[in-house]
């Protein structure tokens, strides 16, 4: 999988399931946008697969 097909692949994520996100929207509200961030990056499971597309991309010279 090259550069380019994983970026696509964050940014249909992104698109897909992170914009409009409810439990974001809440976090946010509930306990700020610190804690929503990280909330998304450690216990989200499209973070969890963000994460490892760019642990791919970060491998690659």
């Amino acid at each position: 999988m090259g550069r380019k097909d994983l970026l696509e692949e964050v940014e249909g994520l992104l698109a897909t399931y992170c914009e409009g996100c409810f439990l974001k929207k809440q976090h946010k509200k509930d306990h700020g946008k610190r804690f929503a961030h990280r909330f998304c990056i450690t216990a989200c499971t499209v973070g969890e697969k963000i994460k490892v597309c760019g642990a791919k991309l970060s491998q690659r010279p």
